[in-house]
């Protein structure tokens, strides 16, 4: 319950080489349970299961792991024969190395490279081409970027602490957004998109194996794009502490920063310091865990919108609604995909004119 969901802003991108190739993008939305209405709206999210299943659409509809926003499409198998490749590598450092060899054999690939640092003691992993004169191309980096980061975890098997990463374009509106997607410290106008880690990693042995290898392909790359949480910042330490607590007997009790703080070991004012340095505070990280549990909830469309209210904290349903209008720009109701005609928020279709329903 609780997962971090994924901003608007990231299906809207995914969506742009499908629509410049023509590719009708509502059956996409709705194969993933995304209603298409809600691409007009900026505060809208989806889940991280909603996300995935649109990736692999978009993958069978545009023939492209590209997802048709590459300068030339990318054959569908080409990243599973990449991760064959890695497997026979002894460590890290030399898959990745692989990795960025075998892309670069095809044309208008992503043109990647790892440094290992060695006087600064950082493994720099960057995504150095220009993959598309589109606004989305920064999404299809920012896609490689998280890809490889997540595969080279697996092929290890042990997380990867980012400990920072860094964007060639400009902060988007949905900056914050950032910091709990890859759980570091970020920075935008960089000469080039790139993330790094401690160089003792590149030196981390391979322990994947084909039987593995086949069970991660059989949801890859979607799933390495769906949003995870680390544990590296205090933002997702807090996170994480609010979502165990929805996870008790409704109603709901969050605790106050206060009982937060204590549990992490600092003060007060030390958590709201740190939460601010990372662009966030407690009572956003609150909302962002009520709203994303309610998301999830009301996109399995399983439980009453006035039983949700009350186990994620409300005293009444009336007040869920305000604060999910405020949250995410529509009404809970929006979050149900529906192909009966019936209204978002459960009432059925009218009666044709002269008929009684």
């Amino acid at each position: 319950m609780g997962r971090p969901t994924i901003a608007m802003h990231h299906v809207r991108a995914a969506l742009g080489g499908a629509r410049r190739l023509g590719i009708d993008t509502v059956p996409l939305l709705q194969s993933a349970r995304i209603p298409p209405l809600l691409l007009g709206d900026d505060r809208a999210r989806v889940t991280g299961e909603q996300f995935a299943l649109l990736i692999r659409a978009l993958h069978r509809a545009t023939d492209d792991e590209f997802l048709g926003l590459g300068p030339v499409p990318s054959r569908r198998g080409t990243f599973a024969m990449m991760c064959h490749a890695c497997l026979g590598c002894p460590d890290l450092g030399s898959a990745l190395e692989r990795a960025a060899r075998f892309y670069a054999l095809f044309p208008g690939g992503p043109v990647m490279s790892v440094d290992g640092g060695a006087a600064s003691g950082t493994a720099v992993f960057s995504v150095r081409s220009d993959l598309r004169p589109y606004d989305d191309a920064d999404f299809l980096a920012e896609c490689v970027l998280i890809i490889f980061h997540r595969l080279s975890s697996w092929l290890i098997g042990r997380r990867i602490p980012l400990r920072w990463a860094r964007f060639a374009h400009p902060a988007p509106g949905h900056a914050g957004e950032y910091v709990l997607l890859f759980g570091c410290p970020v920075r935008f106008g960089a000469e080039h998109t790139a993330a790094g880690w401690d160089a003792h990693w590149l030196a981390a042995p391979v322990v994947r194996d084909e039987t593995a290898l086949t069970a991660m392909l059989r949801q890859a790359p979607a799933d390495l794009l769906a949003r995870r949480e680390y544990g590296t910042t205090v933002a997702e330490q807090v996170r994480r502490t609010l979502a165990r607590a929805l996870r008790a007997p409704a109603p709901a009790r969050l605790p106050e920063a206060a009982d937060v703080a204590a549990r992490l070991a600092v003060s007060p004012a030390t958590l709201r310091r740190r939460l601010q340095a990372e662009g966030t505070s407690y009572q956003r990280l609150k909302d962002a865990v009520r709203r994303d549990a309610a998301i999830t909830a009301l996109t399995a469309g399983r439980e009453p919108i006035a039983e949700l209210a009350a186990r994620i904290g409300f005293s009444e349903d009336t007040a869920f609604h305000r604060a999910f209008r405020r949250w995410t720009g529509t009404t809970p109701g929006a979050y149900r995909l529906r192909g009966d005609g019936a209204d978002p928020d459960g009432r059925p279709p009218p009666a044709p004119h002269g008929q009684q329903s």
